[in-house]
């Protein structure tokens, strides 16, 4: 299990409000993006958008979707082409890695934000951000990292009581502001040799399951074949045996046979939402002894171990079952991959040269006052709507014309 959970108090880090420092590295940002990511280009669509809304003098608000760990430093370049320095909420355990990531994260403008709780303070920072109208505020709604350039979770609420929030407060402004939302569709592509890339990971991937590498000469096949091992030894680890049947409801069985024990335990049996909202709830519930009382080592281990399960739940939430099926694009098979050598070794190797291209949506107006009867929020309504489009993706087939009104 990756590092993001911990067993400590809470101490928000506070947005760093100088623009020197965040300038000054925002300078090195194509090197770094190029160095860590192996992203050789960025491509901007609708950088218009937010001059705009700068010029306006509005309170911006960024939300891009979140598939890969490149995208707050994309983020950053998109913001550092249209001459402004963002102000990113990040989850708290980034912070917690070390002092130097900590120091660098906070002159780029990043300020934590604790998942497993109501934390009043980041969102407060959030609304002042906005409310100010000094820099951008960036908010990944999808909350997780993905992995999957061609699908969009559930969004946030949270975005839109921080949109509506600093709304409220422009509007008793004399003369009276706005605040925007600008959705931004991040999506990357591969460039290099998609075959040596998938077979060497799947290569290691074999070797680290005692298997002898087969290079198979259809890779997608070799892809299913891996997959279904690894789901496999879940399957064995936490039912007993491997299950038989569609791939799509054997994921949601295991899913449920994680969680649905341990919402009996925490929750009372309450199951219902998102397997990210899920798990948020029963984080929640399970570390707040763990950082208030002096539980025994056996406690305290075996709570570990259910968090551990719980981070496996959610990364199985993640492998949408039929990505890989029919005729997918050389990013869906190499993301697929990514993420089985992630959860298995919990590191994600550099796939090089990538490029990517941005587009960013026109301003969202956002209403002070929410239409009660409306049976869903109208702000991440907008918002979700235009990241379909902005993304290519089907099921949102309102126009932008819908999106570019009051919500």
């Amino acid at each position: 299990m990756q590092s993001v959970v911990i067993d400590e108090p809470y101490e928000f880090v506070p947005p760093y409000r100088g623009t020197w420092w965040a300038r000054s590295l925002q300078l090195l940002l194509p090197r770094i993006i190029r160095k860590s990511y192996g992203i050789e280009s960025i491509e901007c669509e609708g950088l218009e958008h937010i001059r705009e809304s700068a010029k306006a003098g509005h309170g911006i608000l960024l939300t891009p979707n979140h598939c890969r760990p490149a995208d707050p430093s994309v983020t950053n370049e998109v913001c550092h082409r249209v001459g402004l320095v963002p102000h990113t909420m990040a989850s708290w355990h980034i912070f917690k890695q070390s002092w130097l990531q900590r120091f660098m994260l906070r002159r780029l403008g990043a300020f934590s934000v604790y998942r497993e709780g109501m934390d009043r303070q980041a969102l407060q920072a959030g609304v002042e951000i906005l409310t100010e109208a000094r820099r951008p505020l960036v908010i990944f709604p999808e909350g997780v990292i993905t992995r999957t350039n061609d699908r969009l979770l559930a969004l946030m609420d949270g975005v839109s009581f921080i949109a509506r929030s600093a709304a409220k407060k422009r509007a008793a402004l004399e003369p009276a502001g706005k605040v925007v939302v600008h959705p931004i569709g991040i999506r990357y592509y591969f460039h290099g040799d998609i075959d040596e890339a998938i077979h060497q990971t799947l290569d290691d991937i074999e070797k680290a399951l005692s298997w002898r590498p087969k290079r198979d000469p259809d890779r997608i096949q070799r892809i299913y074949r891996v997959g279904e091992a690894l789901l496999w030894l879940k399957e064995i680890e936490y039912i007993g045996e491997p299950q038989k049947g569609a791939i799509p409801e054997r994921v949601e069985n295991l899913i449920n046979q994680i969680l649905i024990p341990l919402e009996k335990e925490w929750l009372n049996g309450k199951h219902d939402g998102t397997v990210v909202h899920r798990v948020k709830q029963l984080r929640t519930e399970i570390l707040r002894d763990m950082i208030t009382e002096n539980l025994a080592e056996e406690e305290r281990e075996r709570r570990w171990g259910q968090l551990a399960d719980m981070y496996m739940a959610q990364q199985l939430g993640h492998y949408p079952p039929t990505y890989v099926k029919s005729s997918p694009s050389k990013e869906r098979q190499l993301e697929t991959v990514e993420k089985f050598e992630e959860d298995l070794t919990d590191v994600s190797r550099i796939h090089r040269p990538m490029s990517v291209k941005v587009r960013i949506g026109p301003a969202i107006t956002v209403n002070p006052k929410r239409d009660r009867k409306a049976a869903e929020d109208p702000v991440m309504m907008a918002i979700e709507q235009q990241l379909h489009q902005l993304l290519d993706l089907p099921g949102k087939p309102e126009s932008n014309e819908k999106n570019s009104r009051d919500t």
